[in-house]
Formats: C-alpha cells, structure tokens, sequence
C-alpha cells in the first residue's frame, strides 16, 4: 500500500478569532465545527484538535467544541496580552508538536490568516503535509497557495447537502425489505467509499474501507448488524449493486472497483447524485457464495 494510502495522523489547529470575523457577514452561515471535523476525519485520525480564543466572547461555541473532544486554548483579552498573541500560541504549539510527535504527519491549519504563511513553510520545511481551511471571503491567498490543500468551509455546506441527498436517494434504492439496521450500515459504507474517492483513492482496499467507516462511527462493529465478517458486509452490498468487489490477485482480499452512481451508468436503479427515479427498484444481483470466517475487512468469501 503506498504512502498515500496509508492512514494520516492529524492535528488540528484552531483560530477562532479569525473565524468568527469572517463568519460576521454571513447570517446564514455559523460555523459548526463538527462538519469540519467530519469531513477530516475521511483524511485519516484526528490525534490532536486544539482551539484557541478568549473564550468569554464565544460563549457559544464552547459546547460544541467540547462535545466534539477539542481542547479550549484560553487566549486572554487582547488588551493584556497583544494583538496576536492567539496566533504566536497556536504557532508555538504546533512547532513543538511537530518536532516532539514525529508520528503526526499531517497539521490542519483552521484560519484564513496570512500571518500563518510562515508557520505553514516551517512545517513543511520539516516534512509535514499542511491542510488549510476558511471561508473564501476572508482567506488569505497566501495563505491558501502556500497549503499543500485548502478546504473552504462553503464547500463543505454543499457535501453536507449532497450526502443527504445521496441518503435521501440510497433510501429510495434499496429494497423495502431490508431492515433499519441494514440500510444504516449500506449507508455507512457508501459515504466511507465516497470519502476515499474525494481523497483520490482509485482502489478501495476493504481494510481501508473499514477503516473510515470505523473512524465516521467509532462504535462501528458489523456483528451488531448481523454480519459474522466485514467480506459478508461487502458481499451483501456487492449482491445489492451498491458497489463492484473483485479479489485483489496480490492479497486475496476485497478490492473495491465501482461505487454505484459512478462511470455512465444512469439506468433506474443506479444512485447518483440527482433525485431517484420514483419508484426505481434495484435489481439484486446472484447471490455470493460465503465462505470463511475473516473478521479484518476483506479476506473472507469467495467470489463465483
């Protein structure tokens, strides 16, 4: 498996001064910091998510920050400590970061201020990989050009509005047979396939793809749906045509080569990201024989 698909280690980085000035002309738009870290987390483990702001100014944010396990940095009022004393605590955190957890590979820099620029060289000076994110109405160029990525924040209102779109459509797809259960955990797989393509993943190992599910649902395990391995699970959405799987001839395990709605294939039944067909009903496809008892994602039955 090569570097880039092997699993990053983040720490994220906080400014939320800096985001609530860009936040301040958009009334309908409130920054929610579990959709950032939603959508993060499809780029590997979160090990470190720090915010820094005087936080008796923000008062609201400090329940979502906490449910979401994100350390409070309390900046004191600028009038004691100086203009950019949020911005030298978040540098110096992440520098020491960076040189004392060498397993981090990847910083997430969440501000759109230029005075960051220098911090994102250093880091990548010293072999890091930098993640930016913002709004677009505040984001300094430099800034957003110097990241090896730059993730705007209004992108990720519109992937939160496709995805339940794509749910609303999955819902549609599957058989009226199926169970809750069932359909939440075809729903989980589909969104962690989704995840690894917009990371530009072109084969889905199965491992990979329990992987993500385990890091979107923690508590993820396919025996509570009714699965005794994860290549059950993969053979069951296979059967329902929610994606292709073929072996992989190196490892034997699962391999995945096509999530429906992908490629040209727009017939009824198929999932994309357009409203359904009404009533529009899969075709199952013959079913996959079940042999082997491989509980790791992919090594369990076989294909005919």
């Amino acid at each position: 498996m090569s570097k880039t698909e092997r699993e990053r280690s983040l720490a994220v980085f906080i400014d939320l001064e800096n985001l609530a000035m860009g936040f301040q002309g958009h009334r309908k738009i409130r920054f929610e910091v579990q959709k950032v870290l939603e959508r993060l987390v499809e780029k590997g483990k979160l090990l470190v998510k720090k915010a820094y702001a005087d936080w008796s100014r923000y008062p609201s944010y400090t329940a979502p920050f906490h449910e979401s396990a994100i350390e409070l940095i309390e900046i004191p009022k600028r009038s004691q400590t100086g203009k950019n004393s949020a911005d030298i605590r978040l540098v110096v955190d992440a520098m020491d970061l960076a040189w004392s957890k060498p397993h981090v590979d990847t910083f997430v820099i969440v501000s759109g201020d230029s005075d960051f620029s220098p911090l994102v060289s250093k880091l990548k000076e010293n072999g890091k990989h930098v993640i930016g994110l913002g709004m677009k109405g505040s984001t300094s160029e430099l800034l957003r050009d110097n990241c090896d990525e730059f993730i705007y924040y209004e992108d990720l209102e519109r992937q939160e509005e496709n995805e339940q779109r794509l749910a609303t459509n999955l819902n549609a797809y599957l058989p009226p047979s199926l169970n809750e259960k069932q359909r939440e955990v075809f729903s989980l797989l589909v969104e962690a396939c989704n995840a690894l393509r917009r990371e530009n993943h072109e084969v889905l190992y199965a491992s990979m793809i329990k992987d993500t599910m385990k890091r979107k649902k923690p508590s993820f395990d396919e025996s509570y749906y009714g699965y005794r391995s994860f290549t059950h699970l993969m053979e069951d959405a296979d059967n329902l045509a929610l994606v292709d799987i073929e072996r992989n001839p190196k490892s034997g395990t699962y391999v995945v080569t096509r999530i429906c709605g992908e490629g040209e294939d727009r017939s009824p039944g198929t999932i994309s990201d357009r409203p359904s067909e009404p009533g529009a009903k899969p075709t199952p496809r013959p079913s996959r024989g079940r042999h082997g008892n491989d509980n790791s994602g992919g090594g369990g039955g076989h294909r005919r």
